[in-house]
């Protein structure tokens, strides 16, 4: 192939730019962390304007990447840290706020309140979601109501609101292009996901104007050209796919039933369930998973708020070590857990448990826990967070015999094998582990025809190394059990 797919892989802690070739190899990666900021208890913002430079340094560096390989670049495909949302001027395309960021737990008791009404029923059989703080609508809501001059400008349809994804394609096109996919519709609260259009009664409920609202297509769709004046070339956009989704098509998990999870900044648990959008009884979301040629395909999802920021906060917060490789040898190197157990709430608690206003803790410290121990209670938390998700799916009467893992935090192979013993099945690691950017340079090269089918994408995926479940039931049970008393004692009123 003398073309390359560039995959823009926008996340919650950098920016990055992928290119893969027709077999699904990555061949060039750049990568560049921006700032986080957190203005007070449990808010987390981003400055857009660092996502788009950070955006467009490793876009370049990947477009440079290209011409020295002689390759030009059939499509760019864009995937994205979802629920995050920026409000921009639509006349000169300047944000009037930070991105409040998908973990800010701010508009929690608004939420409580809507709740308290009687919302949510509502609120779930429209969109599949929870009303939490997590998703955008609220966030757009109070970006409005607590900016001077927004709900007026919002009315009088001066703003434009936009998920990560479409504030980057609003900027690679010049501002030509106001678009977003349906995955990233539907986390929003405001996207009735069985009609598949923007909610009347939900953005009523929430305040929110329907002209700042986008257009909605398919995930592999056209999406205009990049802008000379951007990037030097018109290139193609033709792949959008909010993270999690998009490492769906990544894992190739595109028959009913077909599981993967992902480890990035959080977790997130995603079950394929085809043409049904099934109704959890167990607190997990229903979702689109993706939309081809106008067909929706949904799934069924759990979310944990942190993953590899624990690891993060070991490295940055309080410096225990100087970078994630660390944790798989400082792990391996104990016999157990000597009673240690993290429980990362950082942010609130996510599924099942959907608690905005826990807070993270350590139990069990004694005078012989040292760093070693609180790495390893780190890397078990996570775990045992994504244990309660299978476990609830396992409620819902979904049981799978293989998990398909992705992201940075699976090349940690003390994790995976943990991982197989905590959840007792078998986890699946790919030959390619960054799923989330190749399942929007998939989404890409199939609507440039690069690719024929999801069948043709299908035979690519590839198993790097199985991990088999080796731990004792009643070892299992002990710490699931000791695992349990921790998050009861974070919990609102636990």
């Amino acid at each position: 192939m003398s073309q390359y797919l560039l995959s823009i892989d926008q996340g919650t802690t950098s920016s990055r730019a992928m290119l893969f070739n027709d077999e699904g190899h990555a061949v060039h990666t750049a990568q560049q962390e921006f700032t986080q900021y957190f203005p007070r208890d449990g808010w987390v913002e981003h400055d857009p304007e660092e996502i788009w430079g950070t955006t467009l340094k490793v876009v370049g560096e990947a477009l440079e990447r290209a011409r020295e390989d002689r390759r030009s670049i059939a499509a760019i495909g864009i995937t994205n840290q979802r629920e995050t949302t920026v409000v921009w001027d639509r006349a000169n395309g300047k944000p009037i706020y930070n991105a409040i960021v998908w973990q800010d737990r701010r508009t929690a008791k608004f939420c409580e309140g809507l709740r308290a009404d009687g919302h949510e029923a509502m609120a779930a059989a429209k969109t599949g979601l929870l009303l939490d703080p997590y998703f955008s609508g609220t966030k757009v809501r109070w970006i409005l109501d607590n900016v001077d001059g927004a709900r007026r400008q919002a009315e009088a349809g001066e703003l434009a609101f936009g998920t990560i994804d479409c504030f980057l394609i609003w900027r690679l096109t010049g501002g030509r292009v106001y678009a977003t996919d349906a995955t990233n519709a539907s986390r929003t609260l405001l996207f009735n996901i069985h009609e598949q259009r923007w909610d009347d009664e939900m953005l009523a409920l929430l305040h929110v104007p329907g002209s700042m609202l986008p257009d909605v297509r398919d995930c592999a769709a056209d999406y205009g050209v990049t802008s000379k004046e951007v990037l030097g070339a018109e290139i193609p956009i033709a792949g959008v796919a909010g993270d999690q989704q998009s490492a769906l098509v990544g894992q190739a998990c595109f028959e009913t039933g077909m599981i993967k999870s992902t480890y990035g900044t959080g977790c997130f648990m995603v079950l394929n369930t085809g043409e049904q959008a099934l109704q959890s009884n167990n607190k997990l979301l229903t979702t689109v998973g993706y939309r081809l040629g106008g067909k929706t395909t949904y799934a069924l999802e759990g979310s944990i708020f942190v993953a590899g920021a624990a690891v993060q906060w070991l490295r940055d917060g309080i410096a225990i070590i100087d970078s994630a490789q660390e944790t798989e040898a400082m792990a391996a190197a104990l016999d157990s857990n000597a009673g240690v157990y993290l429980v990362p709430a950082f942010t609130g608690l996510g599924a099942p448990h959907w608690d905005p206003e826990a807070r993270g803790a350590i139990f069990g410290i004694t005078r012989d826990t040292g760093p070693a121990q609180i790495v390893r209670a780190t890397l078990e938390s996570v775990c045992y967070q994504t244990y309660d998700l299978l476990e609830a799916k396992r409620r819902d009467g979904i049981a799978p015999t293989r998990l398909r893992v992705d992201g940075g935090m699976v090349r940690n192979n003390w994790l995976c094998g943990f991982l197989a013993d905590v959840l007792d099945i078998i986890v699946e690691r790919p030959v390619e582990t960054e799923t989330t950017a190749l399942g929007a340079a998939y989404l890409a090269g199939l609507q440039v025809g690069l690719f024929e089918s999801l069948d043709e994408i299908a035979q690519k995926w590839r198993a790097e190394r199985e991990f088999e479940p080796q731990m004792e039931v009643t070892q299992r049970g002990r710490l699931l059990a000791d695992w349990h008393d921790a998050v009861i004692k974070v919990k609102t009123g636990g």
